[in-house]
Protein backbone atom coordinates (compact mmCIF):
# COMPACT_ATOMS: atom_id res chain seq x y z
CA UNK A 1 0.00 0.00 0.00
CA UNK A 2 3.09 2.34 1.24
CA UNK A 3 4.64 1.54 -2.30
CA UNK A 4 1.33 2.34 -4.39
CA UNK A 5 1.58 5.41 -2.76
CA UNK A 6 4.67 6.45 -3.24
CA UNK A 7 4.51 5.53 -6.81
CA UNK A 8 1.42 7.43 -7.30
CA UNK A 9 3.28 10.55 -5.73
CA UNK A 10 5.96 10.09 -7.88
CA UNK A 11 4.24 10.42 -11.32
CA UNK A 12 2.08 13.50 -9.78
CA UNK A 13 5.22 14.98 -9.28
CA UNK A 14 6.34 14.18 -12.67
CA UNK A 15 3.44 15.72 -14.71
CA UNK A 16 3.32 18.74 -12.39
CA UNK A 17 6.87 19.27 -13.58
CA UNK A 18 6.25 18.44 -17.05
CA UNK A 19 3.42 20.98 -16.96
CA UNK A 20 5.58 23.79 -15.28
CA UNK A 21 8.48 23.16 -17.81
CA UNK A 22 6.06 23.67 -20.91
CA UNK A 23 4.27 26.10 -19.33
CA UNK A 24 7.71 28.03 -18.83
CA UNK A 25 8.95 27.11 -22.68
CA UNK A 26 5.81 28.72 -23.97
CA UNK A 27 6.69 31.85 -22.83
CA UNK A 28 9.94 31.58 -23.71
CA UNK A 29 11.56 33.26 -27.48
CA UNK A 30 12.96 30.29 -28.77
CA UNK A 31 12.45 31.95 -32.18
CA UNK A 32 16.28 31.80 -33.89
CA UNK A 33 18.27 35.57 -34.88
CA UNK A 34 17.43 34.67 -38.97
CA UNK A 35 13.24 33.91 -37.99
CA UNK A 36 13.26 37.40 -36.00
CA UNK A 37 15.26 39.56 -38.48
CA UNK A 38 18.40 39.90 -36.36
CA UNK A 39 20.78 38.24 -38.23
CA UNK A 40 23.94 40.44 -38.14
CA UNK A 41 26.66 39.90 -40.90
CA UNK A 42 29.92 41.30 -40.10
CA UNK A 43 32.46 42.82 -42.88
CA UNK A 44 34.55 40.18 -44.59
CA UNK A 45 37.59 42.05 -43.17
CA UNK A 46 36.18 42.31 -39.66
CA UNK A 47 35.50 38.41 -39.54
CA UNK A 48 39.05 37.35 -41.00
CA UNK A 49 40.60 39.45 -38.15
CA UNK A 50 37.96 37.71 -35.56
CA UNK A 51 38.57 34.09 -36.92
CA UNK A 52 41.93 33.65 -35.95
CA UNK A 53 42.88 31.21 -38.77
CA UNK A 54 40.10 29.46 -38.96
CA UNK A 55 38.44 31.34 -41.66
CA UNK A 56 36.63 28.12 -43.42
CA UNK A 57 34.91 27.00 -39.83
CA UNK A 58 33.44 30.66 -39.28
CA UNK A 59 32.45 29.86 -43.64
CA UNK A 60 30.84 27.08 -42.76
CA UNK A 61 28.88 28.72 -39.84
CA UNK A 62 27.54 31.22 -42.48
CA UNK A 63 26.88 29.32 -44.91
CA UNK A 64 24.34 27.01 -42.53
CA UNK A 65 22.54 30.59 -41.85
CA UNK A 66 22.16 31.60 -45.71
CA UNK A 67 20.36 27.91 -46.37
CA UNK A 68 18.71 28.42 -42.65
CA UNK A 69 16.94 31.85 -44.49
CA UNK A 70 16.19 30.81 -47.62
CA UNK A 71 14.50 27.10 -46.38
CA UNK A 72 13.04 28.46 -43.25
CA UNK A 73 11.31 31.28 -45.62
CA UNK A 74 7.82 30.13 -46.45
CA UNK A 75 6.35 33.08 -48.60
CA UNK A 76 9.17 36.11 -50.73
CA UNK A 77 12.65 35.24 -50.49
CA UNK A 78 13.27 38.50 -52.29
CA UNK A 79 12.97 40.14 -49.39
CA UNK A 80 15.76 38.50 -48.14
CA UNK A 81 17.98 39.55 -51.19
CA UNK A 82 20.33 42.23 -49.32
CA UNK A 83 21.26 39.17 -46.18
CA UNK A 84 21.47 36.28 -48.66
CA UNK A 85 24.15 38.90 -50.93
CA UNK A 86 26.03 39.73 -47.91
CA UNK A 87 26.16 36.32 -46.61
CA UNK A 88 27.37 34.77 -49.68
CA UNK A 89 29.83 37.81 -50.13
CA UNK A 90 31.21 36.82 -46.26
CA UNK A 91 31.66 32.78 -46.74
CA UNK A 92 33.21 33.71 -50.47
CA UNK A 93 36.47 35.93 -48.98
CA UNK A 94 36.53 33.86 -45.87
CA UNK A 95 36.93 30.43 -47.97
CA UNK A 96 37.05 31.58 -52.12
CA UNK A 97 37.60 27.99 -52.85
CA UNK A 98 34.07 26.83 -51.94
CA UNK A 99 31.75 25.80 -55.11
CA UNK A 100 28.25 25.56 -54.46
CA UNK A 101 27.39 28.89 -52.75
CA UNK A 102 28.26 30.72 -55.49
CA UNK A 103 25.55 29.29 -57.51
CA UNK A 104 23.45 29.50 -54.63
CA UNK A 105 23.45 33.20 -55.39
CA UNK A 106 23.16 33.07 -59.03
CA UNK A 107 19.55 30.92 -57.77
CA UNK A 108 18.18 33.23 -55.48
CA UNK A 109 19.24 36.86 -56.56
CA UNK A 110 16.95 37.45 -59.15
CA UNK A 111 14.59 39.81 -57.54
CA UNK A 112 16.09 42.86 -59.28
CA UNK A 113 18.95 44.01 -61.09
CA UNK A 114 20.47 44.97 -58.80
CA UNK A 115 20.79 41.29 -56.75
CA UNK A 116 21.76 40.03 -60.13
CA UNK A 117 24.51 41.94 -60.43
CA UNK A 118 25.61 41.01 -57.01
CA UNK A 119 25.51 37.27 -58.20
CA UNK A 120 27.30 38.14 -61.13
CA UNK A 121 30.18 39.94 -58.83
CA UNK A 122 30.43 36.70 -56.61
CA UNK A 123 30.54 34.40 -59.78
CA UNK A 124 33.34 36.17 -61.32
CA UNK A 125 35.01 35.29 -57.86
CA UNK A 126 34.12 31.99 -58.25
CA UNK A 127 35.67 31.78 -61.83
CA UNK A 128 38.94 33.34 -60.54
CA UNK A 129 39.42 30.47 -57.75
CA UNK A 130 38.30 27.88 -59.94
CA UNK A 131 38.68 28.62 -63.72
CA UNK A 132 37.93 25.11 -64.55
CA UNK A 133 34.66 25.00 -63.10
CA UNK A 134 32.05 25.59 -65.94
CA UNK A 135 28.91 26.06 -63.85
CA UNK A 136 29.93 29.24 -62.44
CA UNK A 137 30.56 30.93 -66.25
CA UNK A 138 27.20 29.22 -67.57
CA UNK A 139 25.75 31.38 -64.42
CA UNK A 140 27.04 34.20 -65.15
CA UNK A 141 26.47 34.12 -68.63
CA UNK A 142 22.85 33.22 -68.14
CA UNK A 143 22.35 35.99 -65.80
CA UNK A 144 23.81 38.23 -68.27
CA UNK A 145 21.50 37.00 -71.17
CA UNK A 146 17.62 36.21 -69.16
CA UNK A 147 17.85 38.55 -66.82
CA UNK A 148 19.99 41.55 -68.17
CA UNK A 149 19.61 41.25 -71.90
CA UNK A 150 23.40 41.50 -72.31
CA UNK A 151 23.50 39.15 -74.53
CA UNK A 152 27.24 39.61 -76.40
CA UNK A 153 28.46 39.82 -72.98
CA UNK A 154 26.59 36.47 -72.31
CA UNK A 155 28.15 34.99 -75.48
CA UNK A 156 31.41 35.96 -74.55
CA UNK A 157 30.80 34.43 -70.79
CA UNK A 158 29.48 30.69 -72.11
CA UNK A 159 31.84 30.54 -75.81
CA UNK A 160 34.95 30.77 -72.21
CA UNK A 161 32.99 27.47 -70.97
CA UNK A 162 32.89 25.73 -74.34
CA UNK A 163 36.53 23.42 -73.86
CA UNK A 164 35.64 22.55 -70.22
CA UNK A 165 35.16 19.52 -69.09
CA UNK A 166 31.44 18.92 -68.79
CA UNK A 167 29.87 21.59 -70.97
CA UNK A 168 26.46 20.58 -72.20
CA UNK A 169 26.61 20.22 -75.72
CA UNK A 170 23.82 22.74 -76.98
CA UNK A 171 25.71 25.38 -75.34
CA UNK A 172 27.93 26.11 -78.49
CA UNK A 173 24.41 26.70 -80.48
CA UNK A 174 23.15 29.05 -77.56
CA UNK A 175 26.40 30.97 -78.44
CA UNK A 176 25.32 31.22 -81.66
CA UNK A 177 21.52 32.91 -81.05
CA UNK A 178 23.06 34.94 -78.85
CA UNK A 179 25.41 36.32 -81.38
CA UNK A 180 22.89 36.14 -84.10
CA UNK A 181 21.18 38.82 -81.67
CA UNK A 182 24.21 40.95 -81.52
CA UNK A 183 25.88 39.96 -84.42
CA UNK A 184 23.94 39.03 -87.20
CA UNK A 185 23.48 35.79 -89.23
CA UNK A 186 27.13 36.01 -90.51
CA UNK A 187 28.74 36.18 -87.09
CA UNK A 188 26.18 32.70 -85.95
CA UNK A 189 26.99 31.11 -88.96
CA UNK A 190 30.99 31.43 -88.79
CA UNK A 191 30.92 30.51 -85.15
CA UNK A 192 28.82 27.17 -85.36
CA UNK A 193 31.25 26.45 -88.66
CA UNK A 194 34.37 26.83 -86.52
CA UNK A 195 32.48 24.66 -83.76
CA UNK A 196 31.44 21.88 -86.08
CA UNK A 197 35.14 21.90 -87.35
CA UNK A 198 36.77 21.64 -83.87
CA UNK A 199 34.33 19.57 -82.16
CA UNK A 200 35.62 16.92 -79.73
CA UNK A 201 33.34 14.13 -81.20
CA UNK A 202 30.72 13.44 -83.69
CA UNK A 203 27.56 14.19 -81.68
CA UNK A 204 28.66 17.62 -80.99
CA UNK A 205 29.44 17.67 -84.60
CA UNK A 206 26.09 16.85 -85.32
CA UNK A 207 24.40 19.22 -82.95
CA UNK A 208 26.21 21.90 -84.56
CA UNK A 209 25.47 21.32 -88.16
CA UNK A 210 21.81 21.04 -87.25
CA UNK A 211 22.22 24.72 -85.32
CA UNK A 212 23.86 25.94 -88.50
CA UNK A 213 20.52 24.53 -90.89
CA UNK A 214 18.74 26.88 -88.17
CA UNK A 215 20.92 29.82 -89.08
CA UNK A 216 20.49 29.01 -93.36
CA UNK A 217 16.76 29.13 -93.01
CA UNK A 218 16.81 31.90 -91.30
CA UNK A 219 18.86 33.20 -93.90
CA UNK A 220 15.62 32.37 -96.59
CA UNK A 221 12.88 33.70 -94.24
CA UNK A 222 14.65 37.34 -94.54
CA UNK A 223 14.89 37.04 -98.23
CA UNK A 224 11.15 36.35 -98.36
CA UNK A 225 10.80 39.06 -95.59
CA UNK A 226 12.04 41.33 -98.55
CA UNK A 227 10.30 39.86 -101.54
CA UNK A 228 7.21 40.52 -99.15
CA UNK A 229 7.64 43.94 -98.43
CA UNK A 230 8.23 44.55 -102.59
CA UNK A 231 4.87 42.53 -102.31
CA UNK A 232 3.24 45.32 -100.01
CA UNK A 233 4.67 48.02 -101.89
CA UNK A 234 3.58 46.86 -105.32
CA UNK A 235 0.13 45.45 -104.72
CA UNK A 236 -0.71 48.00 -101.42
CA UNK A 237 -1.80 44.47 -99.75
CA UNK A 238 -0.25 41.69 -97.89
CA UNK A 239 -0.07 38.24 -99.32
CA UNK A 240 -2.69 35.31 -98.34
CA UNK A 241 0.23 32.82 -98.70
CA UNK A 242 3.98 32.22 -99.21
CA UNK A 243 3.44 30.95 -102.94
CA UNK A 244 2.29 34.58 -103.58
CA UNK A 245 5.50 35.90 -104.24
CA UNK A 246 6.73 33.37 -106.86
CA UNK A 247 3.34 33.50 -108.70
CA UNK A 248 0.47 35.72 -110.62
CA UNK A 249 1.74 37.67 -114.13
CA UNK A 250 4.27 39.49 -111.94
CA UNK A 251 6.15 37.58 -109.61
CA UNK A 252 8.32 39.32 -106.79
CA UNK A 253 10.32 35.84 -106.74
CA UNK A 254 11.16 33.47 -109.67
CA UNK A 255 11.15 30.38 -106.94
CA UNK A 256 10.72 30.16 -103.53
CA UNK A 257 13.81 29.12 -101.93
CA UNK A 258 13.37 25.34 -100.24
CA UNK A 259 12.02 25.95 -96.76
CA UNK A 260 15.21 23.20 -95.34
CA UNK A 261 18.69 22.77 -96.28
CA UNK A 262 18.42 19.12 -96.46
CA UNK A 263 14.82 18.13 -96.57
CA UNK A 264 12.10 18.38 -99.49
CA UNK A 265 9.16 18.00 -97.51
CA UNK A 266 8.23 21.00 -95.30
CA UNK A 267 6.96 24.27 -96.79
CA UNK A 268 7.10 27.91 -96.22
CA UNK A 269 3.74 29.15 -94.18
CA UNK A 270 2.46 32.31 -92.67
CA UNK A 271 2.57 31.55 -88.89
CA UNK A 272 -1.25 32.35 -87.35
CA UNK A 273 -0.20 33.79 -84.57
CA UNK A 274 3.01 35.71 -85.37
CA UNK A 275 1.97 36.78 -88.79
CA UNK A 276 5.83 35.76 -89.79
CA UNK A 277 6.73 33.53 -92.71
CA UNK A 278 8.54 30.77 -91.21
CA UNK A 279 9.53 26.96 -92.51
CA UNK A 280 6.80 24.27 -90.93
CA UNK A 281 10.10 22.31 -90.00
CA UNK A 282 10.83 24.92 -87.03
CA UNK A 283 7.92 26.30 -86.64
CA UNK A 284 9.26 29.23 -85.72
CA UNK A 285 11.89 32.00 -86.67
CA UNK A 286 15.41 31.80 -85.18
CA UNK A 287 15.91 33.92 -82.35
CA UNK A 288 15.72 33.77 -78.89
CA UNK A 289 12.58 33.46 -76.73
CA UNK A 290 11.04 34.52 -73.63
CA UNK A 291 7.65 33.97 -71.93
CA UNK A 292 5.32 37.03 -71.68
CA UNK A 293 6.26 36.78 -67.84
CA UNK A 294 9.68 37.54 -68.76
CA UNK A 295 9.51 40.08 -70.78
CA UNK A 296 6.87 41.88 -68.34
CA UNK A 297 9.66 41.47 -65.92
CA UNK A 298 12.55 42.71 -68.03
CA UNK A 299 10.16 46.13 -69.01
CA UNK A 300 10.18 46.75 -65.44
CA UNK A 301 13.47 46.43 -64.96
CA UNK A 302 14.54 48.51 -67.96
CA UNK A 303 11.48 51.52 -66.92
CA UNK A 304 13.22 51.18 -63.27
CA UNK A 305 16.56 51.82 -64.68
CA UNK A 306 15.62 54.34 -66.78
CA UNK A 307 13.95 56.28 -63.66
CA UNK A 308 17.16 55.82 -62.13
CA UNK A 309 18.82 56.98 -64.44
CA UNK A 310 16.94 60.31 -64.75
CA UNK A 311 17.11 60.84 -61.07
CA UNK A 312 20.64 60.18 -60.60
Amino acid sequence: MQSSLARWRRWAAATILIALTLGVHSQMNTTTPIQQGRLFVPEPEHAQLLSLGFDTVVADYYWLQALQLVGGEQGDTARHAGTVGRLIDLITSLDPWVGHPYRFAAVWLTDSEASVRTANRLLERGIAHAPREWRNRYHLGFNHFFYLEENLRAADVFEEALPLAGVPNYLGALVARLRLNAGGLEMAAGFLTELARNAPDGFSRAEYLKALDEVETERRARHLDEAREEYWRRHGVDIERVGDLDSGPAPILQRLPPAHPHFDFPEWVVDAKSGQIVSSYYGARYRLHQTPHDAERRERWRALSEQNSRES
